[in-house]
């Protein structure tokens, strides 16, 4: 089974921090150099950063992430997958929303999407997660566990994705997911578009 990440990874750029910076951009300024120097979880700072935004923008969020553009290569992979009877799941540490506003034209082609929902009833958004756990607001590594595949392929490129990657079989890194694997001594292969996932994919099943 593949275990994907949406953002950075589906979409040429992070749309999540883009939209951060965006709609919260006093708590991104503030939070989003905490995580990366890893003096804040995740967990933390993800959930500090959404709920300063107001449910007011909820639908101008889902309208900015809209038009983000897909990695070249997305359809072909997924038409590699279907070829080989190969399920197709996205686990992204965003908005459940602004994925699929993304990838609203493959719905039908992805097996599941396991994200962060968001309750806009009151003044500002609160996050709802099934797989809150740890320092993580969506726990990429539990899920994919609880699907019981026997090779498991994760795909990933961020902070996000540190968990999923060494826990799965085959992984498919681009920086800065890649250094953290290098210091882990982690195998992966590293890769540009899903052209190179489809045809190393292709060559791993041989």
């Amino acid at each position: 089974m593949v275990f994907c990440d949406f953002d950075g990874t589906i979409t040429v750029e992070e749309t999540f921090v883009a939209m951060l910076k965006r709609f919260a951009p006093e708590a991104a300024a503030q939070v989003l150099p905490e995580i990366y120097s890893k003096r804040v979880t995740l967990r933390q700072g993800v959930r500090q950063m959404v709920e300063a935004i107001p449910s007011s923008s909820y639908s101008d969020i889902i309208e900015f992430t809209r038009p983000k553009a897909i990695r070249p290569g997305f359809v072909e992979l997924l038409d590699f997958l279907e070829q080989e009877s190969i399920p197709f799941i996205v686990i992204s540490g965003g908005f459940r929303g602004m994925v699929e506003a993304v990838l609203e034209p493959f719905l039908d082609r992805i097996v599941a999407i396991h994200a962060m929902d968001i309750d806009t009833t009151d003044a500002y958004l609160q996050l709802n997660s099934l797989y809150e756990s740890g320092t993580e607001i969506v726990a990429k590594a539990e899920i994919m566990a609880t699907y019981g595949a026997d090779e498991t392929i994760a795909i990933g490129d961020s902070v996000t994705d540190w968990n999923l990657a060494m826990a799965a079989s085959l992984v498919f890194a681009r920086p800065p997911l890649t250094q953290y694997l290098e210091e882990k001594g982690k195998s992966f292969l590293i890769w540009e578009d899903f052209f190179d996932v489809r045809d190393h994919l292709s060559d791993w099943l041989k």
